[in-house]
């Protein structure tokens, strides 16, 4: 099939982000080549990042090595050298062929390889501002920058996200203020509209605001609307992360989809098209 890289529903376009590298359920998380093609044919992809030990990045999810890949211990205690040795696991815990990537080797990477110009790589930092040393923050502006303008990096911490774009001129910024319990505090306050005001105050400068999609659905269901204040202040709206689709799940998409939500991340974004291609 197409690759699967948006759903129009009228007169709307919703990106379809490939979580964590993956064009289908079945694929491991962060493989090169996964990457590399989803840039090259212009789709929206996130990989995580996570400082290692030479005050780089490195791109896993976990701030330990056992799960994502052959290596053990804490990635921060782990130098770039080391890193490259290590295989990633795949869905089944069992090492595959492919590397760990550090955010530079990525980047030239993508360079090297071309990346089309409706292409947009979310690094997604999975750690705060208090992580960050002088060394590393310049060291990611060195990384990034061969694509800088084709990337987008996102966080939790909107003052380590800022940190970090001020050493890679060109990179947009998004924020997500979602964590915890953050669906539960909401659900039980009821406060959707102040979530959200303060989710733009936070973070001025963000392009993309990264909503949890049952966040998302919960408020309308209260019967608030949290995408339409941040398209009135001329941002955009990420939902995540539809995991599988199933007869659940395309309803919810359906929602989304109404209330015109502009990027969708999912595991399966193949699944996700397939399933909307009639």
């Amino acid at each position: 099939m197409d690759a699967p890289l948006h759903l129009d529903r009228d007169g709307h376009r919703t990106a379809i982000k490939w979580h964590r590298g993956r064009r289908r359920l079945s694929d491991p998380v962060f493989t090169a080549a996964r990457i590399v093609e989803a840039m090259r044919v212009g789709a929206s992809v996130e990989v995580d990042l996570v400082v290692h030990g030479d005050e780089g990045f490195a791109v896993l999810h976990d701030l330990t090595l056992e799960r994502e890949t052959t290596g053990t211990g804490r990635v921060r205690d782990t130098a770039t050298a080391d890193l490259r040795k290590l295989d990633l696991r795949g869905n089944d815990g069992e090492p595959i062929a492919d590397k760990v990537l550090l955010l530079e080797d990525l980047c030239a990477l993508l360079e090297r390889e071309g990346v089309h110009p409706d292409a947009l790589l979310q690094l997604d930092y999975k750690e705060d501002l208090q992580a960050l040393t002088p060394q590393a923050i310049v060291n990611f502006g060195k990384g990034a920058a061969p694509i800088a303008g084709s990337l987008i990096l996102s966080g939790g911490d909107f003052s380590a996200i800022d940190a970090l774009a001020k050493a890679a001129p060109g990179i947009a910024t998004g924020y997500d203020p979602c964590y915890g319990e953050s669906l539960k505090r909401l659900e039980a306050a009821g406060d959707y509209r102040s979530f959200i005001e303060q989710a733009l105050a936070t973070a001025p400068d963000a392009g993309m605001i990264y909503l949890d999609y049952r966040i998302v659905l919960a408020a309308d269901a209260a019967g608030f609307d949290l995408i339409a204040p941040v398209h009135a202040a001329g941002r955009r709206v990420d939902a995540w992360t539809i995991n599988r689709i199933t007869p659940e799940s395309i309803l919810q998409i359906e929602r989304l989809l109404a209330l015109k939500v502009d990027q969708i991340t999912t595991d399966d974004p193949e699944g996700l098209a397939k399933a909307f291609s009639s």
